[in-house]
């Protein structure tokens, strides 16, 4: 979800139902025939860019990754870790992972999670993120039109903050789950990953078009959703408060309502352009940048129910276009969110939308797309502008906010966005802006205290795609 961390993402709230969800008619896709680019997927081959341009070890990079796994996963709980482990139930061991900066467990953090765990073959950790998710994050009030979508933010002792869905946590979920379906073979109930996986797929394209009035519920037993006036208390909350009074600004910048209001809430994607939509509440439009994932909708081309698989084909050249059309010309960063032809979205201020959390992971995605099937050789120019102007801004020092012409709009230089950067390499050409993404990255220590989960997840996620480890699991081949 949208890395506003604080307010803003309250907006969404949903509210209660008259009706049933139904699974919305749509026409049968065809099957057509993939070409497979000249990437990984095809020649089996993933660069190690740490060996290839730093002329580390696979050896050293393996440890780095595996030490970042312990520390995240089950090093102190108070400075380092995120994931943490919470009772059982008759599925099993029961974890969430949470920001600390915000005090709550998120659907991206716990897909981020799996698919960190899957990718790294630990089922103990995977089991017990995905258990939690389906125990305690999917909603099933027969009242809620979110019913079917995994609530985007919960309390980590289980109860809900919002019953809204964010699209990129499905999408993690989806794609978690089928590699888990290759690594370890389908189980039973919830651990039949492929028919998980399968049930997520066919619902962001055919959840029916529900309407309902606030507050929910999550479960049908569960208390109604009612959130503080003032915002969730956190770290980054308390932060802006103080910047608001010293700036004369009124906090919080958005007040909630607590009148009843009426919302509708349908598919995550959007047929007509191909694309994976901001939220699925109906009167939010347009995409988020970031959200977009060619590579993974590649594979759901090929292993999604086959009636899905054709629109799954044209989201990857839809996506691959957005990354241009949103992309400043000259900067090459793109907005939090845009409309399906990448005009930048009109933010909560009324201003448009600029380079913020969200948007670090957009060169990541787009770079891991070409590493992976290289199927738009311009995806290096654009990783090469992206990364440039960056580094004109001091690799060290580089805000985590801009303009999209390049204006600071923060004064905080943040881990994870040096991580997702360094991972533009795997598109970029090979030279010395390049490498010293990677040397950064290298040299800097995984992330710890209250900024750890964001951060951390890109810090993880881009040591394995920088070498190597992050890799396409398919149906009966082992990971090497």
């Amino acid at each position: 979800m949208l890395k506003l961390r604080n307010l803003a993402v309250a907006t969404f709230l949903v509210a209660s139902v008259s009706a049933l969800p139904t699974m919305a008619a749509a026409p049968a896709d065809t099957n057509q025939t993939l070409e497979d680019g000249t990437g990984a997927y095809k020649t089996g081959r993933y660069a190690n860019l740490f060996v290839e341009r730093l002329h580390k070890t696979p050896a050293e990079t393996h440890e780095r990754i595996e030490r970042a796994f312990q520390q995240f996963f089950h090093g102190d709980g108070q400075e380092e870790r995120v994931y943490f482990e919470t009772g059982a139930n008759e599925n099993g061991t029961l974890a969430y992972i949470t920001d600390w900066a915000n005090n709550d467990a998120r659907s991206e953090g716990m897909s981020y999670g799996m698919m960190i765990a899957v990718q790294l073959g630990k089922k103990r950790e995977f089991d017990a993120l995905w258990n939690w998710s389906k125990t305690y994050m999917l909603n099933t009030d027969p009242k809620n039109p979110s019913r079917g979508y995994f609530a985007w933010s919960m309390n980590t002792d289980g109860t809900v903050r919002s019953t809204s869905a964010a699209p990129d946590g499905e999408m993690y979920y989806a794609m978690a789950l089928y590699f888990a379906a290759h690594r370890w073979g389908n189980g039973k109930g919830i651990y039949n990953y492929k028919n998980e996986a399968d049930i997520i797929l066919k619902g962001m394209r055919h959840h029916g078009v529900l309407t309902g009035t606030t507050p929910f519920r999550v479960h049908a037993n569960d208390p109604l959703t009612t959130e503080p006036a003032t915002g969730w208390p956190s770290p980054n909350n308390r932060t802006e408060q103080a910047k608001a009074a010293k700036d004369g600004k009124p906090w919080p910048p958005y007040k909630r309502s607590s009148t009843p209001r009426e919302v509708s809430v349908g598919p995550m994607v959007d047929e007509e352009h191909a694309m994976v939509r901001f939220v699925p509440e109906t009167s939010l439009p347009g995409t988020d940048p970031s959200y977009h994932l060619p590579a993974f909708y590649e594979l759901w081309a090929r292993w999604a129910p086959k009636e899905e698989r054709e629109f799954w084909a044209r989201a990857a050249a839809a996506s691959r276009e957005l990354f241009h059309k949103a992309a400043n010309p000259d900067t090459g960063l793109s907005p939090d969110r845009t409309d399906y032809d990448g005009t930048p979205s009109m933010g909560w201020d009324g201003k448009p939308s600029i380079y913020a959390y969200d948007s670090w992971r957009t060169v990541s995605n787009m770079a891991v797309d070409y590493s992976w099937f290289k199927k738009d050789s311009r995806q290096t120019a654009l990783a090469d502008r992206y990364q440039g102007f960056l580094f004109t801004q001091g690799i060290k020092t580089f805000a985590d906010k801009y303009t999209l012409d390049g204006k600071p709009m923060s004064d905080r230089h943040s881990v994870g966005m040096v991580a997702a950067t360094a991972v533009g390499g795997l598109a970029a050409t090979s030279g010395d802006v390049s490498a010293a993404f990677l040397q950064e990255l290298w040299d800097t220590p995984m992330p710890v205290g209250e900024q750890r989960y964001f951060d951390g997840m890109l810090y993880i996620f881009s040591l394995m795609h920088l070498s190597g480890e992050f890799r396409v699991i398919e149906p009966g081949k082992a990971i090497q």
